[in-house]
């Protein structure tokens, strides 16, 4: 187990030489006792940070919740970060060595202020009745060979909400069912939090009976501690969980509401200058906003065997990232859809964190940030469309160009620098294409792609680029646009790895 000081650096900075001597003592103070009454030893002081060992891992995260919990009640929770790892460990001259030390090292910077992250193996060998956990996601951790699955501890008074409940929060589709209670009037597509029931019992059972037939991935039950089997059985039949304390729920609840109505309120407050944006956009006739990625069919010009990309919370596509939400992966058999976070469903279903699923037909694909839906295509493997914030409003008559370097007015593509994710066929073609800095992005879009310039009765659509096509997309068919064509305005155009939708401004 490592312990660390949040924003030490700037602490240090902030005071003089007795306040840094106090901030030591009292993490020292606030660990060492809870370390060794649980038979655990410090193995050193690094700094700012402890290395502690222990005889199993439940009674590590046992002490890494004390620590949190001595650290809420001095108002100090969010100065201090804890990450833990388990497996076989070496001595060698008072110092350990060994996997699960480098594991939790590396966790350990991945883990925010006030919270404790721990490694797949902890939450194997750790007794599950014991300890409240929540999943956090997979990620790819330096010098560690295999991406790791990291969980979260959740103390008793902290409850981490997923992003589909603070979806149906902010839209009022958050129905909260208790035992004995009668079924309340339902809105339209609820999200139904089940509370204060022990899972498993006939009570649960007879409630979820007494309502309409949903989908599985509506019902989230409300716990704090459960044990693995209790855990896996719901999980398995595609529903949700929310951990947390009945106490510790109402809060995040009724945080989450008062950080949306001031959000809203910030949204709304218009300044002269913004108001004169809107009025720019309600001139235009056309709007390209970028609302996809195009996945091109593998093996591709026996250069890629198969490829992947990553999605970040942010909503944007990269090759590779240790905060990815969920990868998208094009092989020779087919497009696979990898959950590397928790709350992903494909076709109404939940994905564990590390499970896949295969797309074959069209798809909805839920995650925390919204639903994205997969549509095969001729040509291409299909693409995962989602509208994005890249947007370009155009007048009747002005004439937009798209591209990797389009001329102004333009709408950029996406570059993702980077050959992480991408798996090479064997030969000398492939070889050279990756020492010349070969990617997907790069080769597949010109800098000048093609110019779209909306008409009194349609789109014109016209080519830029001799080597690399552009395509329209209609009725999941990509027609190629070899000159320039008329489309209409809910074509999307697909060139590259992108996709990009045209709408009439509203």
């Amino acid at each position: 187990m490592f312990t660390d000081l949040a924003d030490y650096t700037g602490r240090v900075a902030r005071t003089d030489r007795e306040g840094l001597r106090r901030i030591l003592s009292d993490h020292e103070n606030a660990v060492r006792p809870l370390v060794e009454d649980a038979d655990g030893r410090i193995v050193k002081n690094i700094g700012d940070s402890f290395l502690c060992v222990f005889p199993s891992a439940t009674d590590a995260l046992r002490v890494a919740l004390a620590i949190q919990d001595h650290e809420h009640k001095r108002d100090m929770a969010d100065y201090i970060r804890i990450a833990i790892s388990t497996g076989d460990i070496e001595e060698i001259d008072g110092d350990v060595y060994g996997s699960p030390v480098n594991v939790a090292a590396r966790v350990l910077e991945l883990t925010p202020a006030g919270e404790t992250w721990f490694s797949h193996v902890t939450r194997v060998c750790m007794n599950a009745s014991e300890v409240p956990w929540d999943e956090v996601g997979r990620f790819a951790l330096k010098g560690i060979p295999e991406e790791q699955d990291c969980y979260r501890l959740v103390p008793e008074w902290r409850t981490w909400l997923p992003k589909r409940i603070e979806n149906a929060i902010e839209a009022r589709r958050l129905v909260r069912i208790g035992p004995n209670e009668s079924v309340p009037h339902l809105p339209s597509d609820p999200v139904i939090l089940l509370e204060n029931f022990s899972p498993g019992s006939d009570e649960l059972q007879r409630t979820m009976r007494a309502l309409p037939v949903l989908e599985a991935q509506a019902f989230y039950l409300a716990a704090h501690t459960l044990s693995t089997e209790d855990r896996l059985n719901w999980l398995d039949a595609g529903h949700g969980l929310v951990i947390g304390s009945s106490a510790s729920i109402d809060s995040a609840i009724v945080d989450h509401v008062q950080a949306t109505r001031t959000h809203s309120a910030d949204t709304f407050s218009l300044d002269p200058e913004s108001t004169m944006i809107v009025s720019r956009v309600r001139a235009a006739d056309l709007e390209l906003t970028i609302s996809g990625l195009a996945l091109p069919a593998v093996p591709f010009s026996q250069v890629v065997e198969s490829y992947s990309y990553e999605l970040l919370p942010d909503g944007r596509w990269v090759t590779r990232s240790s905060r990815a939400l969920m990868r998208i992966q094009v092989t020779r058999d087919g497009v696979l859809a990898h959950a590397l976070q928790p709350d992903i469903a494909v076709g109404g279903a939940n994905l564990a964190q590390g499970q896949n699923r295969t797309l074959t037909e069209a798809t909805d694909i839920d995650t925390p940030i919204g639903q994205f839906q997969f549509l095969p295509t001729s040509r291409y493997a299909g693409v995962i469309l989602h509208d994005t914030d890249m947007r370009l409003a155009l007048s009747r008559g002005q004439r937009g160009e798209l591209g990797r370097n389009p001329g102004s007015p333009g709408l950029a593509f996406p570059n993702r620098p980077g050959q992480d994710n991408i798996q090479w066929c064997s030969g000398p073609r492939a070889e050279a294409a990756r020492a010349n800095g070969f990617t997907l992005d790069r080769v597949l879009a010109g800098r000048q792609q093609a110019s779209v310039e909306p008409t009194a009765d349609g789109v014109t659509l016209t080519p830029l680029h001799d080597a690399c096509p552009t395509y329209v997309l209609r009725d999941g068919k990509l027609g190629q646009a070899k000159k320039a064509v008329r489309i209409k305005v809910h074509d999307r155009i697909v060139a590259g790895t992108t996709v990009i939708s045209m709408r009439a401004p509203t």
